[in-house]
């Protein structure tokens, strides 16, 4: 009985100690060795891909934000609600997500359609041209921050008529802040939204 009882305790022990060092390593020591490497190789998208300019944070490039005026540049539908939720200072907490309406439901063919209409009143210049998908349909997330280079295209005349700028430098804008296919073969040319209207605003 008594051997049995000091294998038993040699066991815990190493077990013991086994935690303890899995802990430290896979609970210390690898995520502060990660957070250093992203910090020191990527910072940028470390700290959440913010757009700070002269010290003031003007979102995530990575996020959607929800523009309707006419000055500005229109991304994707955005479903996003706080649910009541505020943070410590009483600001709302936003989330998002994608629709559970079916494509093939009356509702979503209503909405789409109430959608392209109200496009199309913003656009008359525009009106023999298909209203590009991607201005009438949210993303899975319901936060996409890009549009599709066809899509900003057919914002431009609006763009033109209600800001200072050209058709020509509009489409320098939106050709500024277009990214191209993932190295170059993976997904399609997409165009951030955000930072386009900040140019817009003579912010970037």
């Amino acid at each position: 009985m008594s051997v049995r009882r000091k294998s038993s305790g040699g066991t815990l022990a190493r077990a013991a100690g086994y935690l303890l060092v899995m802990t430290l390593i896979c609970g210390l020591a690898f995520p502060l060795a990660v957070t250093g490497a992203s910090q020191l190789l990527f910072p940028h998208q470390a700290n959440g891909s913010m757009i700070v300019v002269d010290g003031v944070n003007y979102g995530c490039e990575l996020l959607g934000q929800e523009f309707s005026d006419m000055d500005h540049l229109w991304g994707r539908i955005m479903n996003v609600d706080t649910g009541g939720f505020t943070d410590e200072e009483g600001n709302p907490r936003m989330y998002g997500w994608a629709s559970n309406l079916s494509p093939a439901s009356p509702e979503y063919e209503e909405l789409v359609a109430r959608r392209v209409e109200l496009l199309r009143q913003a656009h008359p210049e525009e009106e023999l041209k298909a209203v590009p998908v991607d201005l009438v349909t949210c993303s899975g997330s319901g936060l996409d921050p890009h549009i599709s280079p066809a899509a900003a295209a057919y914002q431009v005349s609006r763009l033109a008529a209600h800001t200072d700028f050209s058709e020509e430098e509009i489409q320098a804008i939106i050709d500024k802040y277009t990214e191209g296919r993932f190295l170059g073969i993976f997904g399609e040319p997409r165009v951030n939204v955000l930072k386009v209207n900040l140019a817009l605003d003579g912010i970037l």
